[in-house]
């Protein structure tokens, strides 16, 4: 009984609908002293009805959430894992200062700290019955380098059905001069990566790097890819933006 009570107003509307259209032109006016039929109620829809078919359910449309770079500078903190072709993987750390001059393109200047270590030269020097000086192991390394930075896709995504935030993929080419305390060598930086705005100033940053040099192994030359596995927040102002 409650659904067909709930249904009443809404078949009461229908029904007035077809009477309104079912009249020929032809057909003479009503007197202005006949009675009128019941005005409808104000709406056709009964709101606890309403309720009932939509369940309770809201929808959660996107929301912009405007994030631009353009003539914006970023400071980056970043720190991560150098795995190196010829010599043991070690800590990196470093710092990033880059400037967008528009959505898509940047100019990065970075600088990284790390050391260059081999086991292979250790187990050399215990073999030999006087130690010999292969090449100075466990040496300091650092890495002064620049890039052009081309953002190549963005999108946003909700976390937990909650906020929005906006990310972006770019691509990192570049290069620059490694000094490792006994010898100084070019070298050639590319690399793919991301970041996660958390704020209109603050971001999440992800990144990974092929490095491509010539380094000295014993007494052979030969060239070298280092990946670099890097991550950090990344700073950005004027903050409105």
């Amino acid at each position: 009984m409650d659904n067909v009570r709930r249904l009443a107003p809404a078949a009461f509307c229908a029904v007035a609908l077809l009477a309104a259209g079912s009249g020929h032109a032809d057909a003479p006016a009503p007197a202005a002293s006949s009675a009128q039929p019941p005005s409808p109620p104000g709406s056709c829809v009964d709101e606890e009805l309403k309720h009932d078919l939509v369940g309770g359910r809201h929808y959660r449309g996107v929301q912009p959430r405007l994030f631009t770079k353009s003539f914006r500078h970023e400071l980056s903190a970043l720190g991560g894992w150098l795995a190196g072709d010829a010599n043991d993987g070690a800590p990196w750390y470093g710092g990033a200062y880059t400037f967008h001059f528009s959505e898509e393109l940047g100019l990065e200047a970075s600088v990284g700290f790390s050391r260059a270590r081999a086991k292979l030269a250790d187990t050399l020097q215990r073999r030999f019955p006087q130690p010999i000086e292969v090449y100075r192991n466990d040496r300091r390394v650092i890495q002064y380098l620049g890039h052009l930075m081309w953002s190549l896709a963005y999108g946003k995504m909700r976390w937990m059905g909650g906020a929005i935030s906006r990310f972006d993929f770019h691509l990192a080419i570049g290069g620059g001069v490694a000094d490792d305390e006994v010898s100084r060598g070019l070298l050639g930086s590319f690399g793919i990566g991301g970041k996660i705005y958390l704020t209109s100033w603050l971001a999440l940053r992800l990144e990974l790097r092929d490095q491509i040099s010539s380094q000295k192994i014993l007494d052979d030359r030969r060239i070298v890819n280092d990946l670099l596995f890097m991550g950090g927040l990344s700073l950005f102002f004027p903050f409105k933006g």
